[in-house]
């Protein structure tokens, strides 16, 4: 033991030794309270998978063993079998293209990116089944949504037809497009009456007097060699009047919740590609926002061509949550109610819309191009699902 000068000399030694040791930082930092709750919910999410699992497939069972007991009784009231057997009206292929552009992994949360494989399997089971169906393309397939499609999905859209997946961009995808409808040997498509009056009456092109999303920039010419490219956004000054033939539609796969606004707008301003947005507004009162789910804007363009008419495309489509009626229409008693809790509705759609993301497996699983009977019953259920249930 030494001398009271000495002990004092080495603890004022080690106090300075340990004040001068570096500090480190907790490997993990704290988790604020927002993020611990979603970590939460996504856990039970996960955790109650089977469960939801096992509910659709009951409420599958339920519906067949309904669906034959209503048969059975009708055949028994002396009704032809053959009468009660879904007649399917033949789907023809038409010069129009539409390509889904994925190519926006980066601006999307894991969540969303689910979404969009679910949005993308609907578009193609629509497409599908439509009475006029489109060459349909998506692109920009690489990265997360490939690997999702490859590993999570079983590569089950390796079996799909009618749809072709590429990894380029969608300028790449449109040429391959323009290739295959304009094919010598008249394989790309049928010339059909909606698209035949395009061609008589060229649609106007006319810019709006106000621009929805102006940019500092001044609009560059356009690309001639992509003049028949149409990039769909609803931040464009100019309104879709009609579907032309031999044109190629370009529909953004982006799930955002509208947070990175115009970005689809600038990315066709930068290649010079034309833009143009539905004309919802023209035809519809909505009580939300316009923003729609990518395979919505799909199943509305083949309802055009079908139909030739927007009112009855966008009625037939757009989910009722939006609260949207045809303008000249009468609202109803609850019309003012409805837009006091637009709003609100707005908020759960959002919630709504991230439970559907994690339903979406039990879809896009039956999209293995199936006997088109069976198809047509796992779809509708799907968009009932969204439309009806969200939460089911």
């Amino acid at each position: 033991m030494g001398t009271p000068q000495e002990e004092a000399q080495i603890a004022t030694t080690t106090t300075i030794t340990s004040s001068s040791a570096p500090t480190t930082a907790p490997a993990n930092p704290p988790m604020s309270k927002n993020a611990l709750k979603r970590l939460r919910k996504q856990e039970e999410w996960e955790a109650g998978k089977d469960d939801r699992r096992k509910r659709r497939k009951e409420k599958r069972h339920e519906r067949k063993t309904r669906a034959r007991s209503e048969r059975a009784a009708l055949i028994a009231q002396g009704v032809d079998p053959q009468d009660l057997q879904k007649k399917k009206t033949p789907s023809t292929l038409v010069p129009v293209g539409i390509v889904i552009d994925c190519d926006f992994e980066e601006y999307m949360m894991d969540k969303e990116r689910v979404s969009l494989s679910s949005q993308v399997t609907r578009a193609y089971s629509d497409n599908k089944q439509a009475r006029y169906r489109a060459h349909l393309w998506v692109a920009g397939f690489n990265k997360g949504i490939a690997k999702r499609f490859n590993e999570v999905l079983g590569a089950q859209h390796k079996k799909w037809k009618g749809i072709w997946f590429d990894d380029g961009d969608f300028l790449s995808c449109a040429a391959k497009v323009r290739e295959k409808m304009n094919a010598a040997d008249g394989s790309g498509g049928e010339m059909i009456e909606s698209l035949q009056r395009s061609l008589d009456e060229k649609p106007a092109w006319t810019r709006d007097e106000t621009d929805p999303f102006p940019l500092p920039d001044p609009e560059p010419p356009l690309d001639e060699a992509n003049k028949d490219v149409v990039y769909l956004s609803s931040d464009s000054p100019y309104t879709l009047e009609r579907l032309e033939p031999n044109t190629c539609y370009i529909v953004g796969g982006l799930v955002d919740k509208n947070r990175e606004k115009g970005l689809c707008y600038r990315r066709a301003r930068e290649k010079g590609i034309r833009t143009a947005k539905l004309p919802i507004g023209q035809f519809m009162v909505m009580q939300s926002r316009q923003v729609l789910a990518t395979n919505h804007v799909v199943e509305i363009m083949l309802k055009w061509l079908e139909c030739g008419d927007w009112g009855q495309a966008f009625l037939s489509v757009i989910p009722k949550r939006k609260g949207g009626r045809l303008r000249g229409e009468e609202a109803g008693e609850d019309a003012g109610e409805g837009e006091a809790e637009a709003s609100e509705a707005e908020e759960e759609e959002q919630d709504e819309e991230e439970k559907e993301a994690g339903e979406a497996e039990a879809s896009e699983s039956k999209a293995q191009d199936p006997p088109q009977a069976e198809a047509a019953t796992d779809v509708g259920d799907a968009n009932k699902a969204e439309q009806v249930e969200e939460t089911s």
